[in-house]
């Protein structure tokens, strides 16, 4: 804990250390007005606080730096704290997930610098563009790009939390399938075993009623019929432990025969089963979803039949086409004692039967029906296709992404032609207030101001920490000594009095000149 709190603060002295570089070199380099060393020391303790701040409350360490750049420049620009104003802009957009707080910043910083710039006293129109270009692109720009950095992160992390919860899904389907299989062979075991015990069972019954076969084989037969009835019931028990409730209707095997073949075995047997009334009169696909779920339910109707109430006769029916879909009926009459058969509606092969026919849009219905039970299907004639699966979310931020690039492009667009116009302007604004040195040196003092040949225009950020006092009560204007832009020139400062005589010229020499001011007064 205590090597990574020495690591944490050795990196803020780090970035301390390369915010405050250029703060203290950019006066010696002449690319700064030089500052007093007071007034260095200030703005160095600000960085050191913001510095502290920037990773708790990035938005304050960002504040901080705009008011030390606009408290050392109206415009906002400065070689000596502009980098620092881009790099907490960019731990803003990196650290903190709120958009407001750091808009309504950028709004404050803008309106501030505006009210500055029209208190200053000088030409607002490229001081103004100058703040705009600065705002966009040391401020806007990097708060967008540590933005666009904070999302990648965050969406690299989610990709991979997907990554391992799509291998656990898949884990998990796999599992499932296995299951599922499991539960599809439980399901036909119980079906074609069910329904093959219940016929032995069946026909042990007929032995053991036939009046021609000794007694011993009665006994025999009769212990046959009570083990095929007990495996049944053991079967059913030990497949319902197998089967899943739940699961969706699984694919069917094929059943090998027909309805019409089964209810001939069926009859074989000794089941009392018969066709009834315009009984084959449905026609399916032959190997088809359809024929095997009829097939099934079929199989499911007798089987329940000759186990729940033996001796009572079945009537079975098929009716439909292709093209309205085929109808399966199973129903059983009263037994020729004149009892009426058990209710097997509730067995979970029934409600197997109902979730299958119900997946591929048919109708189920199994229940009491006059003096007897029925067992109904309907299986369309086209079976619906298998549900596609919805397309998985969007990644993550996708939207956002896209959002932060768009802004990125917006803001560097506009920061472009703001920029284009201030250099514009101040190559316009610089070059037409330029005096030429044989013109300074032909100004008398004394000479009226509407006699003098100036330029159209004059410098409106002087040098007046440069220049020497001004004479009293006089309004003092500012030329440059050449049309060199983006460096420091000599600058020629005129001074006229009340009268609108020239009262002194004075001579301002550029960053790091040798020479010193001249002045020249007006004696009275």
């Amino acid at each position: 804990m205590d090597r990574a709190r020495t690591v944490v603060v050795a990196g803020r002295c780090l970035l301390w250390a390369a915010l405050a570089l250029p703060a203290f070199g950019a006066g010696r380099l002449g690319l700064n007005e030089p500052r007093p060393l007071g007034q260095q020391l200030a703005g160095a303790g600000v960085l050191a606080v913001a510095t502290a701040l920037a990773g708790r409350r990035p938005l304050t360490a960002f504040a901080l730096t705009a008011a030390l750049c606009l408290a050392a420049a109206p415009a906002l620009f400065s070689l000596s704290y502009g980098p620092a104003l881009a790099v907490f802009a960019l731990l803003l957009g990196l650290r903190e997930g709120r958009t407001g707080p750091a808009a309504l910043c950028f709004l404050a910083v803008g309106g501030a610098g505006t009210v500055r710039i029209a208190l200053g006293g000088a030409d607002p129109v490229p001081e103004w563009l100058v703040m705009t270009g600065t705002l966009l692109f040391a401020c806007v720009l990097p708060w967008l790009g540590g933005r666009y950095w904070r999302q990648s992160r965050e969406l690299t992390a989610a990709g991979w939390l997907r990554a391992a919860r799509l291998e656990e899904e898949q884990r998990l389907a796999e599992e499932r399938a296995r299951l599922r299989e499991r539960a599809r062979i439980a399901q036909d075991m119980h079906d074609s075993l069910g329904h093959e015990l219940s016929l032995l069972a069946l026909r042990a019954g007929v032995l053991q009623v036939a009046p021609d076969l000794p007694e011993r084989h009665r006994a025999a037969a009769a212990d046959l019929r009570a083990a095929a009835a007990d495996a049944t019931d053991r079967l059913h028990r030990v497949i319902g432990v197998l089967r899943e409730e739940d699961d969706a209707p699984l694919p069917l095997a094929p059943a090998g025969e027909t309805v019409e073949q089964l209810v001939a075995r069926a009859a074989d047997s000794g089941l009392p089963v018969r066709w009834g009334t315009g009984a084959r009169t449905g026609t399916v696909a032959p190997g088809g979803v359809a024929e095997r779920l009829l097939h099934r339910v079929a199989r499911e109707a007798l089987t329940n039949a000759a186990r729940h109430a033996p001796g009572a006769p079945v009537v079975v029916e098929v009716t439909g086409d292709a093209t309205s879909g085929v109808t399966v009926t199973v129903t059983n009459r009263r037994a020729a004692d004149g009892s009426r058969p058990a209710c097997s509606g509730g067995g979970s092969g029934l409600r197997a039967l109902r979730a299958a026919v119900t997946a591929v849009g048919g109708t189920f219905e199994a229940g009491p029906h006059g003096e007897g039970y029925r067992v109904s299907a309907h299986v369309p004639a086209l079976i619906p296709a298998a549900v596609v699966p919805a397309p998985p979310p969007s990644a993550p931020y996708t939207r956002a992404r896209r959002r932060v690039v768009t802004a990125l492009g917006v803001a560097a667009g506009t920061g472009a032609v703001l920029v284009a116009a201030s250099v514009g302007w101040y190559a316009y604004t610089e070059t037409h207030a330029v005096l030429e040195p044989a013109a300074y040196a032909g100004l008398r003092p004394g000479a009226l101001l509407a006699d003098l040949d100036l330029p159209d225009r004059h410098v409106q950020d002087p040098p007046t920490d440069r220049a020497p006092a001004p004479p009293d009560r006089t309004d003092c204007r500012y030329y440059r000594a050449s049309g060199e832009l983006f460096v420091s020139v000599d600058h020629y400062r005129l001074c006229f009095d009340d009268r609108g005589r020239l009262a002194a010229k004075d001579v301002v020499p550029r960053v790091g000149g040798q020479q010193k001011s001249r002045r020249e007064e007006f004696v009275r």
